[in-house]
């Protein structure tokens, strides 16, 4: 089989578009299919023998907003390009839209050279994607989770109605997600929770959404035989400095913990840029025991999962929860909440508690930090339940029996318009 996987951003680590492309084509490709991988930067990491298609984009977010605003008009040079600059600049998130735009002309100009069996989106729900469809491609979407749990929680957080406008009208282009998503015959869900809530918000049949979970690489995300835990030290990834992830909850837990426990916590990935956090960490008199070190290659990242004392997830929402489950690969205890998909994830490997509550996620640490005992036993608990349930290869043997059941479903629609055709021509 021929495969496209299509990406409108693939940060590399963890959390990121990235990480799921990589994983996914490479075990495609062990099954023996061909694949090609269309992304806008950044651009993923892939596997040899995997092709990458890039597609530019203006990447307006790695500028700053006074070059943002004045971009050189030489690079307005199409309708995608216009389309991501006038959004960006009036407070959208036009990337998904621009890049589904960009993947369509791809794939329509290289004519009889795409010849594609099934294009696969990864969560970019762009009106292209529809248009890609109506070439004749079968089409199938991932759906991480609904990013309307995202609005809501931004919306919280906003501190004015200033910011609450803003946060409305840059997630306007979820309206753009919905209308497609009703439109793609299968579609995949990364946990039962995400395919639950991916159902009720974007008012989609049950029945054409497919649980299957995300793997992991326990090759390179397991326990070290020599690296010894330090005892002082919590873990957090954060993918992205979105009040999804719960960084504001666990900086106010980790200053309640530091009354009693001399504590440090690493964050992994943004957040340091982020007003709001900075401001938090200096009310809350932390800023010696807080290290933001950004995002960081896989060798290093497994590194920081083997040092951890406890890697913490607080989110209040997750739709499968990634973190959560390489650290459990490399032997980390765990203390996460029960925001969405994590209990599924977590299981009896980690300690649960209830999302946005500092006291419990405080305790909760403070009585594993407490506990050796416990933190040892957790940590022979996630590496096998890891393997026992989030392995690649099944990910990707499930995710080609989708491919199959969205081509046939295709033959069939095409055969029974066909027939209709005749009958009226008769």
């Amino acid at each position: 089989m021929r495969i496209c996987l299509l990406s409108y951003r693939s940060y590399r680590y963890s959390g990121g578009q990235g990480v799921y492309l990589r994983y996914l084509s490479r075990s495609l490709r062990d099954l023996g299919h061909s694949v090609d991988v269309v992304s806008g930067p950044p651009y993923p990491e892939l596997d040899d023998g995997i092709r990458l298609i890039k597609v530019p984009s203006l990447d307006l977010y790695s500028m700053s907003s006074l070059r943002r605003l004045f971009i050189d008009p030489r690079k307005l040079d199409s309708a995608a390009s216009l389309v991501e600059w006038l959004g960006t600049i009036s407070g959208y998130f036009s990337e998904p839209i621009a890049f589904g735009m960009r993947a369509y002309n791809l794939l329509h100009n290289s004519g009889r050279n795409a010849r594609y069996d099934i294009i696969h989106d990864n969560q970019t729900l762009a009106y292209g994607i529809l248009k890609i469809q109506e070439l004749g491609f079968p089409v199938v979407e991932t759906i991480h989770h609904p990013m309307t749990v995202d609005r809501e929680l931004a919306i919280k957080a906003a501190t004015s109605l200033k910011n609450k406008l803003g946060v409305r009208r840059w997630y306007s282009f979820i309206n753009m997600q919905v209308k497609v998503a009703r439109r793609i015959s299968h579609i995949i869900a990364v946990s039962h929770t995400a395919r639950q809530h991916i159902a009720t918000t974007f008012g989609i049949p049950p029945h054409r959404l497919r649980v299957i979970y995300n793997g992991i690489d326990t090759e390179i995300f397991s326990p070290s035989p020599t690296l010894n835990r330090l005892d002082n030290r919590l873990l957090v990834i954060t993918s992205g400095n979105t009040a999804v992830k719960g960084l504001a909850y666990l900086l106010e837990a980790l200053a309640q913990l530091r009354q009693e426990h001399n504590l440090e916590l690493v964050v992994v990935g943004k957040g340091a840029d982020n007003d709001m956090i900075r401001k938090l960490i200096g009310r809350l008199h932390i800023s010696n025991y807080v290290k933001f070190i950004g995002e960081i290659d896989t060798t290093e990242l497994v590194n920081q999962y083997r040092l951890a004392s406890i890697a913490v997830v607080p989110s209040t929402y997750e739709g499968f929860g990634l973190p959560a489950a390489e650290a459990m690969a490399c032997g980390a205890p765990i203390v996460a909440t029960t925001a969405g998909a994590l209990p599924e994830v977590v299981g009896n490997a980690g300690i649960l508690v209830p999302p946005a509550n500092v006291r419990a996620l405080t305790e909760a640490i403070s009585a594993l930090i407490n506990s050796p005992d416990k933190r040892k036993h957790l940590a022979e608990l996630g590496p096998k339940r890891v393997r026992q349930m989030f392995n690649w290869q099944n990910t990707a043997k499930d995710t080609v029996d989708v491919y199959h059941e969205t081509i046939e479903y295709r033959k069939h629609l095409h055969s029974h318009c066909t027939s209709s055709l005749s009958s009226v021509l008769s």
